[in-house]
C-alpha cells in the first residue's frame, strides 16, 4: 500500500470589531479586523478594508472585505467571516434652544405693518442644528393702528424632530413684537 500525506486546511475566523458611542454628528467607524482560530501561518495572511459606518442612532454591521496576501493560497484555509456591530445611542445631554422673536417699529401710515421671524440660539459645539427643529405656529405680528402687537411665540410651538437627541428643551426668551407709533 502506497503511503499518503494529507494536509488539512487551517481554520481562520476573521472578525471585525464592535464599537459604540453616543451620537455626536460624526460617523462611527472601527477599522479593526482580527484573525483567530488556527490563524495564518508565518508570512501569510490577508489585508482588510473595513467599510462599516454609522452616524445616526441605530445599529449596523461593521462590514469589511479582505484580500489574501500574495503567496497565501485560499485552498490552504477555511475562512469564516464574522462582522462586528456598530451602535450609536441617542445623546442624552440637555440641549437648551433659545428663541428670540424679531421686533419692528413703524410710524402709523394707515396701512398694515408687520414683523415676522425669530432667531434660534443653540449651545456652541452642539451637533444639534436649526434643521432639527419643527415650528408649528405663525411667527408674525401685524397691525394697522398705533399700538403694540405681540407675535405670541410659545415654547410649545417648537418640537425636536431629531431622534438622535432625547433631551431638548425650548425657551422663548423674548417674544416678537411690532410697535406702531
Amino acid at each position: 500500500e502506497d503511503g499518503k500525506l494529507e494536509i488539512s486546511p487551517r481554520s481562520v475566523t476573521l472578525t471585525s470589531a464592535n464599537a459604540e458611542k453616543v451620537y455626536d454628528g460624526t460617523p462611527l467607524t472601527k477599522d479593526e479586523v482580527t484573525a483567530s482560530g488556527e490563524g495564518f501561518v508565518k508570512d501569510e495572511g490577508a489585508t482588510y478594508k473595513v467599510t462599516g459606518t454609522l452616524t445616526d442612532v441605530g445599529e449596523t454591521a461593521n462590514t469589511f472585505t479582505y484580500e489574501l496576501k500574495e503567496g497565501t493560497k485560499a485552498g490552504n484555509y477555511e475562512i469564516a467571516k464574522v462582522e462586528g456591530k456598530l451602535k450609536v445611542t441617542a445623546a442624552t445631554d440637555k440641549v437648551v434652544v433659545t428663541i428670540k422673536g424679531h421686533k419692528g417699529s413703524y410710524t402709523y401710515n394707515g396701512e398694515e405693518q408687520s414683523v415676522e421671524g425669530y432667531d434660534v440660539t443653540i449651545p456652541e459645539g452642539s451637533a444639534y442644528t436649526k434643521n432639527d427643529i419643527t415650528f408649528n405656529g405663525h411667527a408674525k405680528a401685524k397691525g394697522t393702528d398705533a399700538g403694540k402687537y405681540d407675535m405670541g411665540l410659545n415654547k410649545s410651538q417648537f418640537t425636536n424632530n431629531n431622534g438622535n437627541f432625547t433631551n431638548v428643551t425650548f425657551e422663548v426668551v423674548e417674544d416678537g413684537k411690532l410697535e406702531i407709533s
